[in-house]
């Protein structure tokens, strides 16, 4: 399965233990991790100024992460209105990336889930799925 890991669960599985590092430790061992340029570079800012790793650590999570398949800023944002504008962002590059679900912990993007393209989980929910399977 082809798996979009939005920022917020991407920050909470490399800075805490649970849920959503499992998520992400299982995508990344029996399933394809996609991400894309606009959440790393949020990452990138995300784990330097909110979380104040060392620049060391977070060019090294990046790298780890660029092993893995990671889809350039699409053209334009999707055209679904989402309250946040760079949630537009986001749903745009998993769309291009061709994924089959987008884990995120975003309320904003999870309220539009029934209008969008592809499937949008919390990561509760795909790890539910993941269960289930």
């Amino acid at each position: 399965m082809r798996v979009f890991l939005d920022t917020n669960v991407l920050v909470a599985a490399l800075a805490t233990r649970g849920l959503c590092a499992d998520v992400m430790r299982v995508v990344l061992a029996e399933h394809q991790l996609i991400t894309g340029e606009v959440v790393l570079s949020e990452l990138r800012k995300t784990l330097r100024r909110r979380i104040k790793l060392p620049a060391a650590t977070v060019d090294d999570i990046l790298a780890l992460l660029r092993e893995q398949e990671v889809v350039p800023k699409p053209r334009k944002p999707s055209d679904l209105p989402i309250r946040d504008p760079d949630d537009r962002w986001i749903l745009a590059s998993a769309m291009a990336g061709r994924a089959d679900v987008l884990v995120t912990g975003d309320r904003d993007l999870l309220e539009i889930a029934h209008k969008t393209p592809l499937p949008v989980l919390d990561p509760r929910a795909f790890w539910d799925l993941l269960s289930r399977r």
